[in-house]
């Protein structure tokens, strides 16, 4: 940490407390210049410095690590080898350009990954256009503008979360029947009539009239997917206006996108209220992330662990930094957010090689697995499969792959890294972040050439991997 420059973070987090250099440096104890050499990268962070900065600004000292930093690299490298953009950049450009300029980088790749979904759905509303003439289709992507509001804050909302955990302190259920507490709080506190209705069709879940305040639940649904539906519709009433609040201010470019924003945070909100942060961390590292245990403690499901987990990332008291994941068997990815340097790529698949694809052939199996990443990182990830059982006799279930992963530096806090060879590299799978942006030039399992390469071909020579690059 003794040559560690951090600027750039270091102005952040005194310009979002409106503190001058002169007031920051009298209660770090330094002198205004040297404050100033810091936030300049002319000075590297020493460690007595950091550990105050941690005290006045109440921010853990991983605040300071580069996780964002990395993540962001491999973004931005992804659309400088778009060959649309014209960008020729190396990766140490790259990653001057993350380290110099961190906010002009993220618009960047967010612009970029604006203009692939426009061309996308260009291209989809000319084809349906000419099929049947209609013309119709939507240029904005509402669930991928929403599921990056979350990825680009690490999984973790503090206003929703720390209203969550006051409501809870306000109820002081017990956990043993928090599903009754939230039913108790929606009768008497909002006057909602709840109701078990058998006929409410077959696609629909639950629904709630805020007119008539009746709430109807259906039968196919768990305790615990009851409990959550009744604290996803408190969250509208307790904290309707924090969470329109939130939504104006998520820059979202369609009414679809806030609607939908408003719907993933009450639902942050229900899961914050359901496993409180405070008891839910500490019963979490008392079980070394054990999920299975934890679903068991706290009676939700694995799914739901897993989530939560991912979103234990509050400043002062932080838990393992997870990346999470939601697959299907085709490799559609419904789910993804990162706490951790880890990118999801977002030109098209990810890697065979992941160990999360393999659990569709163990169901219910959970499997490990210490992957390296072409940057030389590893992670330590954890899969295993959940399953939605159809509610009657010929209705499809669903089923999906949950990856739970971070950096083999925190492995020895996970019960998951018994008996594993954390310190050796021999026994990390090499894996990327999909075909066409990993840099693995000899990977047989490669689906496609790496973008921004040129192919090596020869026609009287055959290689392992079908994709030789120059």
């Amino acid at each position: 940490m003794s040559k560690t420059f951090v600027g750039v973070r270091l102005r952040q987090l005194r310009s979002e407390r409106s503190m001058s250099q002169v007031a920051l440096a009298q209660k770090l104890g330094i002198s205004a210049s040297y404050l100033n050499q810091i936030e300049h990268d002319v000075r590297p962070l020493t460690v007595p410095v950091l550990l105050r900065i941690s005290e006045v600004f109440g921010v853990d000292t991983s605040f300071f690590a580069s996780e964002d930093d990395t993540r962001l690299v491999a973004e931005l490298r992804e659309v400088a080898l778009d060959q649309d953009m014209g960008i020729d950049a190396d990766a140490h450009e790259i990653a001057q350009m993350v380290s110099s300029h961190p906010q002009l980088a993220r618009a960047m790749v967010n612009m970029h990954r604006r203009y692939r979904n426009t061309t996308a759905q260009l291209l989809a509303a000319t084809e349906e256009r000419f099929s049947d003439g209609s013309g119709s289709g939507s240029i904005s992507k509402p669930h991928e503008e929403v599921r990056d509001y979350f990825y680009q804050r690490q999984n973790y909302l503090h206003e929703l979360d720390t209203a969550a955990e006051a409501l809870t302190s306000r109820i002081r259920f017990h956990r043993a029947d928090v599903g009754g507490e939230i039913a108790k709080r929606l009768r008497t506190v909002h006057d909602v009539q709840i109701v078990n209705r058998i006929d409410l069709g077959e696609n629909v879940l639950h629904r709630f009239d805020p007119q008539t305040r009746v709430l109807e639940i259906s039968p196919h649904l768990s305790g615990g997917q009851k409990v959550f539906k009744y604290a996803a519709e408190l969250a509208y009433l307790e904290c309707g206006d924090l969470l329109k609040k939130m939504a104006d201010e998520g820059n979202f470019t369609s009414e679809s996108s806030k609607k939908l924003a408003v719907l993933g945070f009450a639902n942050y909100f229900a899961a914050a209220t359901v496993l409180p942060y405070h008891q839910f961390h500490d019963v979490a590292e008392d079980f070394r992330y054990d999920i299975e245990r934890l679903s068991a403690f706290f009676s939700v499901s694995y799914e739901t662990i897993c989530h939560r987990l991912s979103t234990l990332q509050r400043p002062e008291l932080r838990g393992v930094p997870f990346s999470f994941v939601r697959v299907d068997r085709a490799g559609n990815m419904s789910k993804r957010q990162s706490a951790t340097g880890f990118h999801f790529s977002s030109s098209g698949g990810t890697c065979p090689l992941w160990n999360v694809y393999e659990t569709f052939a163990y169901p219910g199996k959970i499997m490990t697995q210490i992957a390296e990443m072409p940057d030389g990182r590893s992670y330590l990830w954890i899969a295993r499969t959940v399953e939605r059982r159809a509610a009657r006799y010929g209705q499809p279930g669903k089923t999906f792959a949950i990856g739970l992963g971070c950096e083999l530096r925190h492995a020895g806090r996970l019960v998951y890294a018994d008996g594993l060879d954390v310190q050796g590299s021999a026994a990390a799978t090499p894996i990327g972040a999909g075909c066409r942006v990993c840099e693995r030039s000899n990977c047989p399992q490669r689906a496609f050439p790496p973008l921004g390469k040129d192919l090596d071909i020869d026609e009287h020579r055959s290689s392992v991997s079908p994709y030789l690059v120059r």
